[in-house]
């Protein structure tokens, strides 16, 4: 990731987030992992990707633009999400933005009072973004990251209140493809403990911007982007998994 941004380089896992996972929690992810190698398995068998299955239709993939056209949208969860490229990460293709909108968020759960200057989403068109996932070209995830709200137009939550929207993320249709919506439901599952902790060094980072910046709008600054980033490995997160599994039932 770019220097410039508040995210200089990559946050490391502390072992506290997995030592508060719950077996019952483990073995979602677990069953989130089987069924991301599962969506793997299909589409490789046709020689397709998560990525390609979404730019199928397009026949030119212009920087910026949101794949699909329109975004994903589930009315029943109100979970989102779309894919798309700018300027950014080195063997970066593009990168996917997640979101839970109003109805989707516990009623008890309301964005900071403070929002910055900028007009922000009301009612049901309030949104929040929960995590963003880099693809490399050949389609699989290798980085999380989280962003400043400028840069999805979201409204701001805080951390806690935004790890409390992600059991609640996903996309139970086949629009525009089944295996890419089961995928990218399940990476939010997969990877819990690392969003966890991408979303607490967001609000660190974000809060140490605006002490160091007390002239600037801290939710438009524009030199603040990525808040944090994280490599993650698929096979390794369920390596993990297994490990942690096994070592509770053999204690």
């Amino acid at each position: 990731m770019n220097g410039e941004f508040g995210a200089d380089k990559p946050l490391a896992m502390d072992d506290r987030h997995w030592r508060d996972l719950a077996p019952d929690r483990l073995r979602k992810m677990q069953a989130a992992g089987a069924e991301i190698l599962k969506c793997y398995h299909v589409l490789t068998k046709v020689n397709a990707n998560v990525v390609g299955e979404l730019l199928k239709t397009a026949d030119t993939f212009f920087e910026w633009d949101h794949y699909p056209k329109g975004d994903v949208y589930d009315r029943d969860t109100h979970a989102q999400y779309y894919y798309h490229a700018h300027r950014g990460v080195d063997n970066e293709h593009g990168h996917f933005h997640t979101f839970m909108r109003r109805k989707g968020i516990p009623a008890e759960i309301q964005p900071l009072a403070d929002q910055g200057s900028a007009k922000v989403p009301e009612g049901d068109d309030i949104l929040s973004h929960l995590i963003a996932i880099s693809m490399v070209p050949a389609g699989y995830p290798f980085i999380l990251f989280s962003t400043n709200r400028w840069v999805t137009g979201e409204n701001w939550f805080k951390a806690s209140d935004v790890v409390s929207m992600l059991d609640h993320f996903e996309i139970d249709h086949a629009w525009p493809s089944w295996p890419t919506n089961r995928w990218i439901s399940a990476m939010i599952i997969l990877f819990r403990p690392q969003i966890v902790a991408l979303l607490e060094e967001r609000d660190r980072v974000v809060a140490e911007w605006a002490e160091k910046h007390p002239d600037r709008d801290v939710y438009e600054d524009r030199s603040l982007e990525i808040t944090s980033y994280m490599p993650v490995s698929v096979e390794e997160q369920i390596a993990r998994i297994n490990q942690e599994l096994s070592s509770r039932a053999a204690a």
